[in-house]
């Protein structure tokens, strides 16, 4: 079973910037695609930026050249670094990752998500 803990958020006024981490444990023979998501206040759950196992990195455009996605394997953990951040980036953020291409096809094409870390910016 994987478990992820998130940490990192908190109150910072307009422009400001905030890392995010996420520790996992518990991960097994599978390939992992670890993701950020964040859900505002009234609004659906959102992707904000993934790295592939390969280092490969997606952002949602609302973030781009803003936020910055990268991991440490050796910590077992993935960062978000959020820079100019804005108002609307107000949300719970959450971490998940995507096992795949286990050993066993019962592990895969699981989600896992950690219990958020809250991000307020104030303008």
């Amino acid at each position: 079973q994987v478990t992820l803990v998130e940490s990192g958020g908190g109150s910072v006024q307009a422009g400001g910037s905030l890392r995010l981490s996420c520790v996992g444990s518990g991960f097994t023979q599978c390939r992992y695609d670890m993701n950020w998501y964040r859900q505002a206040p009234g609004k659906e759950r959102e992707f904000v930026s993934g790295i592939k196992g390969d280092g490969q990195t997606t952002y949602a455009d609302s973030v781009k050249d803003r936020f910055i996605i990268s991991q440490d394997n050796a910590k077992n953990t993935v960062y978000l670094q959020m820079n100019s951040l804005k108002p609307e980036d107000t949300a719970m953020f959450y971490c998940n990752a995507y096992a795949y291409g286990c050993r066993s096809s019962s592990w895969s094409d699981i989600n896992y998500w950690g219990q958020g870390t809250l991000v307020i910016v104030s303008s």
